[in-house]
C-alpha cells in the first residue's frame, strides 16, 4: 500500500471550496440552526422556569394544606373537648338533681313515717286509756255498789291524803 501525497493545486482547490462552503453554511444555515437552537434553549428555559414556579406554587400548596388540616383537627379537638365538658356538666347536674331528689324523698319519707308513728302512739294512748277508764269505771260500779266497800274505799283514800 502506498500513500498518496495530494499535489498543491488540490489542498488550495479544496481550501477555496471549503471555505465557500463555509460561507454559504453561514450565510444560509448557520443563522437558522443558531436560532432554532437559542429558540430551544429559550423554550426549555421557560419550561424549566415555570416547572420550578409550579414546583413552588405546589409546595404553596402542600403548605397550605397541611395548615388547614391542623386548623381543623384544632377545630375537632376544640368541639371534643367542648362536647366533653358539656356531657360532663349534664352529668353532673343529673346526678345533683338525682341526689337533691333522693333527700328530698327520704326526708318526706321519713316525715311520713315519724307522722304515722306519732298517730300510732296517740292511738295506743287513746285505746289505753279507754281501757283505763273502762277498767276503772267497772272496778268503781263493782266497788261502790255495795255501802261497806264505799266507806272503806273512803277511808282509805282519806288515809293517803293525810299521810302525803
Amino acid at each position: 500500500m502506498q500513500i498518496v501525497t495530494p499535489e498543491l493545486g488540490l489542498i488550495f482547490w479544496q481550501l477555496v471550496i471549503f471555505g465557500i462552503v463555509l460561507l454559504l453554511l453561514r450565510a444560509f444555515a448557520w443563522k437558522p440552526i443558531l436560532s432554532s437552537l437559542k429558540e430551544r434553549e429559550s423554550s426549555i428555559e421557560g419550561a424549566l422556569r415555570m416547572a420550578d414556579q409550579a414546583k413552588l406554587e405546589m409546595q404553596e400548596l402542600k403548605a397550605g394544606n397541611e395548615k388547614l388540616l391542623a386548623e381543623a383537627r384544632m377545630e375537632r379537638d376544640r368541639i371534643l373537648k367542648e362536647a366533653t365538658d358539656v356531657s360532663n356538666q349534664l352529668i353532673e347536674q343529673a346526678k345533683n338533681k338525682a341526689t337533691e331528689e333522693g333527700s328530698r324523698m327520704i326526708l318526706q319519707a321519713r316525715e311520713a313515717i315519724q307522722n304515722e308513728k306519732n298517730m300510732a302512739l296517740a292511738e295506743v294512748k287513746n285505746t289505753a286509756a279507754k281501757l283505763s277508764i273502762d277498767i276503772a269505771e267497772r272496778i268503781l260500779r263493782r266497788e261502790l255498789a255495795d255501802q261497806p266497800a264505799q266507806q272503806q274505799l273512803v277511808d282509805s283514800y282519806l288515809k293517803e291524803v293525810k299521810l302525803n
